[in-house]
């Protein structure tokens, strides 16, 4: 999980409900099959979400995607 781990940890700074992200960023990992599949569950997460918590997983997937 250190690509996750990563992400997470440059995203801190950034955002406002830090746990919550963490808590949904695992289960997702968790439950997806791959790396795609888990990037196409965040999106889907965004696209529910409400401002700011949207902004933070915006945050988490820019980081996770940089190389």
């Amino acid at each position: 999980m250190g690509k996750i781990e990563d992400a997470l940890f440059e995203a801190r700074p950034y955002v406002e409900y830090w746990d919550k992200l963490k808590e949904l960023v695992e289960k997702l990992w968790n439950g997806a099959g791959s790396e795609e599949e888990f990037i196409k569950r965040i999106k889907e997460e965004m696209a529910k979400a409400e401002e700011p918590f949207k902004t933070d997983l915006r945050i988490f997937l820019q980081k996770f995607e940089s190389p």
